[in-house]
């Protein structure tokens, strides 16, 4: 079982629900282990190296608040305006990175509905860019309404999902930013998750990771020639999410990571590059009910004809059909023969598995930037009881 996921560990989970008189689905955060991923992602960054958090994979404001603090950092990610006005509220002092483009109506209607006794905060929001055609769009807004933009460009390093290129384009794209009174270039951001998926045969990876690296350096270098070198030097200059932060042991390229979900660790992070994190969400649903048989609806009239059902411990959960997967008790599986429910899931586990209703059974999550916000409670435990209880974010990434 994963890193100190034992069976004595779920039992004092379960007690310390118990205790906390919690008889509906949760999702639990355990607070030791979420501690000891940040120190250890503080530890793990390269001197001068700054840390972004990506807040779609946190999306609970007082998580957030709990990992700015102990990693000493304001910088956010968000992915959509309204998260951004939630982190703002939030964080007032929060420098947030937008973790993708949004149409050019998004950053209009934002601009509309910030307060004018909040203006000031529009200078702690990078507006990401990916193509000339939308950087007239916000130039066009910006001049309109009168306010100077934090412009960051997105540049493909190897990803293909959009994005700018070093050549002419990314040149008439600087200059145009150089020479506009209400454009100001913040940064560039370039993200790179398919490296550590690639297979390493005949060095396919080595030279995709050198391949990224160089379209980023070849950008920085243009706009040097463009800005300037203390320019650039001061500029945001982000790479990297949780699964490639390891990769990097220096500041020459990029100055800050971004990352969330190595802090949690859901499933889909059990990478060799993120095996010194720890698993520190979990789904805690009480069973419901509990029999030794497995009777498929329908084909209790089928006269024997598949024959008898193998003998198994079968239960229901009170809801379901997350992208989880059960952890405890162990060997627990979802059936392809009953299939998924989110009211009432269906699961089987081997004979005489030790569990009856009220019992909780744990899932790992596969993710967290969904998940988490699936649950209207989120609990954190402190390894002997439940201490807080928190509400994730109000809307989606």
């Amino acid at each position: 079982m994963s890193r100190g996921l034992t069976k004595a560990y779920f039992t004092g989970l379960q007690q310390a629900l118990h205790k906390a008189y919690i008889s509906e689905p949760v999702l639990v955060l355990d607070r030791q282990r979420l501690n000891a991923n940040i120190d250890e992602l503080r530890a793990g960054l390269p001197p001068g190296m700054g840390y972004r958090i990506v807040a779609k994979s946190l999306p609970i404001p007082a998580l957030l608040s709990h990992v700015a603090k102990r990693a000493r950092t304001q910088r956010m990610m968000s992915f959509n305006t309204r998260m951004t006005r939630q982190l703002l509220d939030h964080m007032p002092k929060a420098d947030i990175l937008h973790g993708k483009p949004f149409p050019v109506a998004a950053c209009a209607q934002f601009l509309k509905s910030l307060p004018t006794s909040r203006a000031r905060q529009l200078s702690q929001i990078q507006w990401l860019i990916d193509h000339p055609a939308r950087l007239q769009d916000y130039a066009s807004l910006a001049k309109k309404s009168g306010v100077k933009l934090r412009i960051n460009l997105e540049i493909d390093v190897g990803l293909h999902r959009g994005g700018l290129t070093p050549g002419a384009t990314l040149d008439k794209v600087l200059r145009a930013i150089a020479s506009h009174d209400y454009l100001h270039l913040s940064g560039f951001m370039g993200y790179e998750p398919h490296l550590p998926k690639l297979p390493n045969l005949q060095g396919w990876s080595a030279r995709a990771k050198r391949g990224a690296w160089k379209l980023y350096e070849d950008a920085l270098r243009q706009a040097r020639e463009i800005f300037g070198d203390q320019h650039v030097a001061q500029m945001t200059r982000n790479m990297g999410g949780s699964p490639t932060l390891r990769m990097y042991k220096t500041t020459e390229l990029a100055n800050e990571m971004a990352a969330g979900s190595a802090l949690v660790k859901p499933s889909d992070f059990d990478t060799p590059l993120l095996s010194v994190f720890q698993p520190a969400s979990f789904i805690a649903t009480p069973v419901l009910k509990v029999t030794q048989r497995l009777t498929v609806p329908g084909l209790e009239f089928a006269n024997g004809l598949l024959g008898d059902p193998k003998p198994a411990t079968c239960l229901f959960t009170h809801g379901g059909y997350w992208m989880a997967s059960p952890v405890f008790p162990k060997r627990l599986e979802y059936s392809p023969n009953f299939g998924r429910s989110s009211n009432q899931d269906f699961l089987t586990g081997p004979v005489r598995l030790a569990i009856q209703p009220d019992d909780f059974v744990f899932l790992r999550p596969h993710q967290s930037e969904a998940v988490f916000l699936q649950f209207p409670r989120i609990v954190v435990y402190d390894g002997r009881r439940i201490c807080d209880d928190w509400e994730p974010l109000p809307v989606s990434a």
